[in-house]
């Protein structure tokens, strides 16, 4: 007889199981799933959201049922219910499936959601969302009143955010399945601060590991927002050059450090298989910067507190930084602007606006800047310490060559 004719014979009693071993027991003990579970499961959809559909669908039938015996009108229920989803997203594409609150095919924004009042929404100061937000959004956070808050007159708001967990940084190289995890999350995250009828739009550097985080910041985004019961326009991730990572002199032009990276191995190859003459200075100071990160220490620290004559200097960075806000805030007045990109420049950016070093940004960490009413100052924040700063004005950058 085999284990499959004799279950006792293949089962695993343990009366200290730990959860995820009793949760399969149990699911293997119920038998093969039915037809409506092995539907929802071939949808696509996350569990959370299929669980938010079948909630929202009992809530309707609830209040029909109030209706009817009350005798009012038709009975027809009016509460929010989100699209059915059609399919699934095909793999490797980074499309969501429909329904999901994602972008139409050639639009680039995703759709409004229809959101309106029903037995499964809160409402609270005149705005309506569903249970889960008010869950995810509940703390014990001092917020500051909503008269300081108006007064602060905050007319745009800026993340500049880390990208996720990449595959490695001697290449061009995207995100691991944790990179991509985290940047998914961190887009779920972002979604809570978001208003009914707000415009939103990401960015990102023109890199691999930022293109992919930007790609899962948006899906998190959209994914939280047919949870949330929200409405919001998401503009699809594009790249922008104010958002690159540090560069470094070459004979070939400026590059960024990775790319600088590759074309340093490819010539050392060179230098110590036919060893004729002295390496270039860009190459030794790649080198240096390199040999600190092997050695355990912290590359970036030497770059901004240690000068180099073929890396782009850190001030530099933050000015660049700066114009590519300008320049968002001047095209997309009022919007949420989510931004992709790497670590030193984001480190050089607090560093300036703190007045100290706090430190490397963990992946998908995020610095926060608020711009207020007129342009000239802003908030920014990053690790529990908030500074405001005047916004250095376009013309107004020092030409150090004169």
């Amino acid at each position: 007889m085999t284990a499959t004719e004799r279950p006792e014979a293949r089962r695993t009693d343990r009366y200290e199981a730990p959860a995820y071993l009793a949760r399969y027991q149990a699911r293997r003990d119920a038998g093969p799933p039915t037809d409506d579970a092995a539907q929802a499961a071939a949808s696509g959809d996350p569990l959370y959201l299929r669980r938010f559909r079948e909630r929202a669908g009992q809530g309707t039938q609830a209040q029909t049922q109030t209706q009817a015996l009350a005798g009012g009108g038709n009975g027809a229920a009016q509460a929010y219910a989100p699209p059915p989803s059609t399919g699934t997203a095909p793999p490797g594409t980074g499309t969501a499936p429909p329904g999901t609150g994602t972008a139409r095919p050639g639009t680039g924004t995703a759709p409004p959601l229809e959101a309106g009042p029903g037995p499964d929404l809160v409402t609270f100061e005149g705005v309506s969302f569903t249970p889960a937000l008010a869950e995810v959004t509940r703390g014990k956070e001092i917020a500051a009143p909503l008269e300081r808050r108006a007064a602060e007159q905050i007319v745009a708001d800026i993340s500049i955010i880390r990208h996720g967990i990449t595959q490695g940084y001697s290449a061009d190289a995207g995100l691991t399945p944790m990179g991509a995890w985290q940047a998914h999350r961190r887009g779920h995250e972002l979604a809570r601060r978001i208003n009914n009828g707000e415009q939103v739009r990401i960015v990102c550097a023109d890199t691999g590991r930022a293109r992919q985080t930007a790609d899962q910041l948006y899906r998190g985004v959209t994914d939280a927002l047919v949870l949330f019961g929200l409405t919001a326009e998401v503009s699809k991730p594009e790249p922008i050059p104010e958002l690159r990572n540090f560069g470094v002199w070459t004979p070939d032009g400026v590059r960024d450090i990775t790319s600088a990276f590759r074309l340093y191995h490819s010539m050392m190859e060179r230098f110590e298989r036919m060893a004729v003459g002295d390496r270039p200075r860009w190459m030794v100071e790649i080198d240096r910067f390199y040999r600190i990160q092997f050695g355990g220490a912290d590359p970036i620290q030497t770059w901004l507190q240690v000068p180099m004559m073929y890396f782009e200097p850190p001030q530099a960075c933050v000015r660049r930084f700066w114009r590519g806000i300008s320049r968002l805030v001047s095209e997309s007045p009022g919007q949420r602007i989510l931004a992709a990109t790497h670590s030193g420049p984001m480190r050089a950016f607090a560093t300036w606006a703190h007045g100290y070093d706090p430190g490397e940004p963990l992946n998908t960490e995020e610095v926060r800047v608020k711009i207020r009413k007129g342009g000239a100052t802003a908030l920014v924040s990053y690790r529990n310490r908030v500074t405001e700063v005047h916004i250095p004005p376009a013309d107004e950058a020092p030409d150090w060559e004169a």
